[in-house]
């Protein structure tokens, strides 16, 4: 009697675990069509700009055509077409003798952090120390530098797969010297900063590097403000991500900012508009998007200040923005 009931129990946890094991199949390869082909516009709208904007776009270009792509990502374009500036701000740390202003930062879908740099020549390039090889997480560049703060600053290419962070996109610049470049004498969007601290944000080639007397420099885009004037068109058409930016007021000091993104009960992270009305916010002349989705981090003091959306924690990049002592 006793071996007849462990054999039925046996029975009825082999059922139990077959049937939530079917189900999470189940789950598994339905998902993606209730992501991208359901009734939950929010969701979609997320997912495909999240996707379709990553190392990975071809994910997304397994279930949809471009130009259901394009029409999902422009979504909100007429909702984004005014400026609407909605950002709440608090300041978190002021601290005179550090030249260094942290401020927190919330906005209808989102929340971050951005840091206030008095004089802006204390910014310099950090490039991994193995590149080609493997990036380095951020709070080991300010470690490398002796740096009080960073930010995550160019992307990268993915020659093998593993997303290492080894090789960084573009031009990349430190102390005046080109030290990576995969883009021959090609003009890209340059992210620059000469010897007087001044932001630089358009086109360039490798060839006007020392002609525009650039001391550092990374590779990415797009422009949010150019020369005082907003310049996204709509919501940005890159979905909703958490985000990194650099910008510059006219005084020259320096703004970073980092949204945090993908945490539903925290932050679900932000368009191109809205960083663009954050720089607008603190009153920046330039300002530019950099490296986002998990790569958007920011350390002060050996912390980690904002919330990252990697499970696995810092990301190995191949760039960053540090700020050196005074």
């Amino acid at each position: 009697m006793k071996k007849r009931k462990m054999r039925t129990q046996k029975i009825r946890w082999k059922m139990i675990i077959s049937f939530i094991a079917f189900n999470l199949v189940c789950v598994t390869i339905l998902a993606p069509f209730i992501v991208f082909w359901g009734p939950f516009e929010a969701i979609k709208v997320m997912a495909v700009g999240s996707i379709a904007t990553s190392r990975h776009p071809q994910v997304v270009q397994l279930f949809l055509s471009e130009e259901k792509i394009s029409e999902i990502m422009h979504t909100y374009d007429s909702a984004g077409a005014s400026t609407g500036l909605n950002v709440e701000t608090a300041q978190v740390m002021n601290d005179p003798s550090s030249g260094i202003t942290i401020e927190d930062i919330k906005g209808q879908n989102f929340k971050g952090k951005v840091m206030l740099i008095k004089d802006p020549t204390r910014i310099k390039v950090a490039v991994t120390q193995e590149i080609g090889v493997a990036g380095e997480r951020l709070s080991d560049f300010v470690k490398d530098t002796n740096a009080v703060a960073a930010i995550n600053a160019g992307g990268f290419y993915d020659l093998n797969g593993k997303g290492n962070g080894a090789f960084p996109d573009g031009l990349t610049v430190h102390n005046g010297d080109i030290v990576h470049n995969n883009v021959d004498n090609n003009q890209v969007n340059l992210i620059a900063l000469d010897k007087k601290g001044q932001l630089t944000i358009g086109d360039m080639s490798a060839d006007q590097i020392a002609h525009n007397n650039i001391l550092e420099a990374v590779t990415f885009g797009p422009n949010l403000v150019v020369n005082g004037q907003p310049v996204v068109s709509g919501d940005g058409g890159w979905g909703i991500a958490p985000r990194t930016g650099i910008g510059q007021k006219a005084d020259g000091t320096i703004i970073f900012v980092v949204i945090d993104g993908r945490q539903p009960t925290w932050s679900i992270g932000a368009t191109l508009r809205d960083m663009m009305n954050v720089f607008i916010e603190y009153d920046a002349v330039n300002a530019v998007n950099l490296d986002g989705g998990s790569s958007s981090e920011m350390v002060y003091n050996g912390k980690v200040m904002n919330k990252l959306w990697n499970v696995f924690g810092e990301r190995y990049l191949p760039t960053a923005f540090v700020v050196l002592p005074k």
